[in-house]
């Protein structure tokens, strides 16, 4: 099974973090679905050219938090998760996009005004291509 992750190494967050994150994005949106398999630790790792050491943290914490099981002899498998905890995630993977996308944004010295209009640009072509 071939996830679509795409890790970034000029990233100023942990590897084992940026898979955490994006996993939890697939499982909250559904596209990874309760009771999927998921691949090893050693396919995963080898898929993604990271380590397994990495790559077991990041399934550590996404089994700590709920989100995987891991089962004895059989694999590891997406949790049920409740709705509740879906829509934080959801919300919270909005957020930092935006937020990232803000601070890109400041960097190039652009002003609060000037980004809310950008981002109310963004919204108005979306909409048109809605109709």
């Amino acid at each position: 099974m071939e996830l679509p992750i795409r890790l970034s190494k000029d990233s100023p967050e942990p590897i084992y973090y940026q898979l955490e994150e994006q996993m939890k994005a697939l499982i909250a949106s559904g596209q990874l679905p309760a009771g999927s398999p998921l691949p090893s630790i050693r396919s995963l790792s080898k898929d993604l050219e990271i380590s397994i050491i990495t790559t077991r943290r990041a399934y550590q914490n996404l089994e700590y938090q709920g989100f995987i099981k891991t089962t004895q002899g059989k694999g590891t498998f997406v949790a049920d998760i409740d709705a509740e905890k879906r829509e934080k995630v959801k919300t919270e993977t909005v957020y930092k996009a935006i937020l990232s996308g803000v601070e890109t944004a400041l960097r190039h010295d652009y002003t609060i005004a000037e980004i809310e209009q950008i981002f109310q640009q963004i919204i108005a072509d979306l909409k048109e291509k809605e109709v």
